[in-house]
């Protein structure tokens, strides 16, 4: 049996809503409640002269952890280091206490989803999963059970005599998925773990995380797309070029986003007409006027979404679009990092 604490029985309790403090922007991450599963302490890791991950520190507990980054911020890199795949520069790394690199008892109740399309092509999904369940030691009928259960939990039981080269993205995702699960871990590294995956099978792996977590399971997912992160839980740890940007509740760090206005683009058939009626009716703070589109500034995003379309009608404009500008990643970690200086 193994020596190692036992994972939390449940996750903790859903928090109350963030102050202004509940997110983190010095590049470490405030304590959590509960029980620590996985955490890294000033974690650089070089490539020669190329720094891949520098001096990240964070802990996590027992639920869905996002890690939101562009890629090649790092995230695949420091997940490497959770699972013992490569060992850090500077700084530690600890799966349920323990460092994984060094223990096989601790990499037997991690389980790794990697970015990779790194599958075996002839085998079947199900020759897949097992071999993955026989690399953890799994045997008998306890292997059986086990890839059963790893198979039904993607929805890939009617798929299991088909060859892995014959299936498309989403589908390799939701066998990497299942090879993942057939341990049944105490800890879930997933890599862009939805990228491929369509509308409908998002949504359903998204709410496997969320059972998952409520079993008491650590679930660290990363994604370079902030709709996910959304979708994925309150919990949320921000990369950007290698370092960690902010931490913490993923409403609080919205909320932080809010402070600071906002650019959205209105294509129009009438921009000069509907870019003067938003500042003369006070919705918009200033505005840029192109031959078909405006281009305004607001800090009260919810009340120019309420007024935009209706003062276009008024003033006989056709609205063909409405897009905001500062939603994107990239405008969400320059915001971060401007602010950390």
């Amino acid at each position: 049996m193994s020596n190692l604490p036992p994972p939390p029985s449940s996750p903790a309790s859903q928090p109350p809503p963030p102050t202004a403090d509940a997110v983190a922007v010095a590049g470490i991450a405030k304590p959590i409640e509960g029980p620590v599963m996985v955490e890294a302490a000033g974690v650089t890791k070089s490539f020669g002269n190329v720094v891949a991950v520098s001096d990240v520190t964070f802990q996590v507990g027992a639920g869905v952890t996002a890690l939101l980054g562009p890629n090649g911020a790092g995230k695949s890199t420091l997940f490497r280091m959770l699972c013992g795949l490569t060992p850090p520069t500077r700084g530690t790394v600890r799966v349920l206490g323990r460092d994984a690199r060094r223990e096989k008892v601790v990499r037997g109740r991690i389980g790794l989803a990697p970015q990779q399309d790194a599958l075996f092509d002839r085998l079947t999904a199900h020759e897949f999963v097992r071999f993955a369940g026989e690399t953890h030691a799994l045997s008998g009928a306890a292997l059986d059970a086990a890839v059963a259960e790893s198979l039904s939990h993607v929805e890939l039981v009617d798929q299991t005599t088909k060859i892995v080269g014959s299936f498309s993205k989403g589908m390799r995702q939701r066998v990497k998925l299942a090879a993942a699960l057939v341990n049944d871990p105490d800890v879930l590294i997933l890599d862009e773990p939805l990228t491929g995956l369509d509308p409908v099978q998002r949504n359903r792996m998204i709410d496997l995380f969320h059972d998952l977590a409520e079993r008491g399971k650590c679930i660290l997912v990363s994604s370079h797309v902030l709709d996910e992160v959304a979708r994925l839980g309150s919990n949320v740890l921000v990369i950007s070029q290698g370092r960690l940007a902010a931490s913490g509740d993923y409403r609080a760090l919205r909320e932080l986003m809010d402070d600071r206005p906002h650019r959205i683009r209105l294509r129009t058939d009438e921009p000069r007409r509907v870019a003067a009626a938003l500042i003369e009716r006070g919705v918009a703070d200033s505005v840029e006027v192109a031959s078909t589109a405006v281009v305004a500034s607001t800090v009260d995003v919810d009340r120019f979404g309420r007024e935009a379309a209706p003062i276009a009608v008024e003033h006989g404009a056709q609205l063909n679009e409405l897009v905001p500008l500062d939603d994107d990643l990239e405008s969400v970690f320059r915001y971060l990092v401007e602010r950390r200086r």
